[in-house]
């Protein structure tokens, strides 16, 4: 990101930028008894991906690197962006920005220069189901190997509701930050998308007279409430994106039903209109209709016809394709 690019924070990344914080959640996830706030340093991310919404926090702990982000939706490309990540936290500690200069750790040298070790977790509390898995770097080689000369894993934690009880009784901040969470969801389940500032406002009221991060929710009211809509515009503009590609790839199937597909998302709607066609030729060759089967594997209309007739696609369906 560049120096003069405006971005929000998200609300587990508003709540991370304090070093008590970010110290009790180290210590439950490493099972260590850190005390002092002061042994954090706090690094910051200023390049690599563009985001509206900064979701990640990061810091070092005893020349421990560790990467958090928080999800609300299932992306299995956390390691690519935790590399990312990574490249640029790095390429800021070994550097002087202000001057653009190496300072004291030339890489080009023949002392060893030593690096924190690295440690990235992804905390989730979305709607979709997603286990609890080790998600790795490799797995995104186009090249499937045993032994990848560079790996990366990031594990993936379950934050929502009856998930991971251990860490959530561990860290008072993070159980209420999941209430505050949960009560947004419940004052929003049966609004429209325009009363969402609104209910956000209500969590907020109802959080600090229950004093569930009554301190962070006062003081930051007005960015809290501005985050979690970018949250929920960013979320929505997903599953939009998601149903088109989901309606499109359905559209493509019935007419291109013997097409390898080009997108994974599309897959569920090309493997229907296969399913489709395939029924109209089986049933054409049985009927010794070689002349219908023929013209149909050349013309999209006749093929339309004949799905229509057999009753293997309906007219609202062709008419939204067209």
């Amino acid at each position: 990101m560049s120096g003069n690019r405006e971005y929000k924070s998200d609300v587990f990344s508003m709540l991370m930028q304090d070093k008590e914080r970010a110290l009790q959640l180290y210590n439950v996830m490493n099972d260590s008894n850190y005390q002092n706030p002061e042994d954090v340093e706090m690094t910051t991310l200023d390049g690599g991906i563009s985001l509206s919404v900064r979701n990640d926090a990061s810091f070092v702990v005893d020349a421990r690197l560790s990467i958090y982000e928080h999800q609300s939706t299932v992306c299995p490309n956390m390691p690519i962006r935790s590399l990312i990540y990574f490249s640029v936290i790095l390429s800021d500690m070994l550097s002087d920005k202000k001057n653009k200069k190496m300072i004291g750790r030339n890489i080009y040298g023949k002392r060893l220069v030593k690096i924190p070790t690295p440690n990235f977790i992804v905390f989730y509390n979305g709607e979709e189901e997603q286990p609890e898995v080790q998600l790795k770097l490799s797995d995104a080689f186009e090249k499937p190997t045993d032994n990848p000369n560079l790996e990366l894993k990031c594990k993936v934690y379950n934050i929502n509701t009856g998930k991971n009880r251990k860490i959530m009784e561990a860290c008072g901040w993070l159980n209420e930050y999941m209430m505050f969470v949960n009560k947004v969801k419940e004052y929003h389940a049966d609004s429209s998308f325009e009363e969402l500032g609104n209910d956000i406002e209500r969590a907020i009221d109802y959080c600090i007279d229950n004093d569930i991060l009554k301190d962070f929710l006062r003081t930051h009211r007005s960015e809290v409430t501005k985050s979690m809509q970018l949250n929920y515009e960013f979320d929505r503009q997903l599953e939009l994106e998601r149903a088109d590609a989901r309606e499109e790839g359905r559209e493509e199937g019935r007419k291109e039903g013997r097409k390898e597909g080009r997108e994974e998302g599309r897959e569920e709607g090309r493997e229907e209109g296969r399913e489709k066609i395939n029924r109209l030729n089986q049933l054409l060759v049985a009927e010794g209709r070689f002349e219908d089967l023929k013209k149909s594997l050349e013309d999209n209309e006749y093929q339309d016809k004949l799905l229509r007739e057999n009753g293997l696609v309906s007219d609202v369906v062709l008419k939204k394709s067209e």
